[in-house]
């Protein structure tokens, strides 16, 4: 049976290379939420590690939600699932469709 009286909350999805843009003009907040081996193998320059299974015990971290935050991942799919959280809990948050995936084929630049 659905339940349309709790629908998730939204939030906006980019891709890479629209991700890549927002960081050269703003200053969002990138949380990755791979695992520490996934992040130590390459992330976006001055993004967050907070594995999603931490996200909810580590929200004190994220400050004021009076700035975006981007959530990556892998490809795509953890990342969403933290946007869905992050944005029912009041944040402003995009979620980068296709993951490191996609960053790493766009030939954007990567920390290791």
């Amino acid at each position: 049976m659905f339940n349309f009286f709790n629908k998730p909350a939204a939030y906006n999805s980019a891709r890479p290379f629209e991700v890549s843009q927002k960081l050269e003009k703003e200053k969002p907040l990138i949380i990755d939420v791979r695992e520490p081996y996934e992040y130590t193998q390459g992330h976006i320059i001055g993004s967050k590690l907070i594995p999603l299974g931490q996200l909810a015990s580590r929200l004190n971290e994220l400050g004021g939600n009076d700035r975006e935050i981007i959530t990556v991942c892998r490809s795509g799919n953890r990342s969403g699932q933290a946007a869905a959280y992050l944005a029912a809990q009041g944040y402003s948050v995009t979620n980068m469709a296709g993951g490191m995936v996609g960053w790493l084929l766009a030939g954007l630049p990567v920390q290791r």
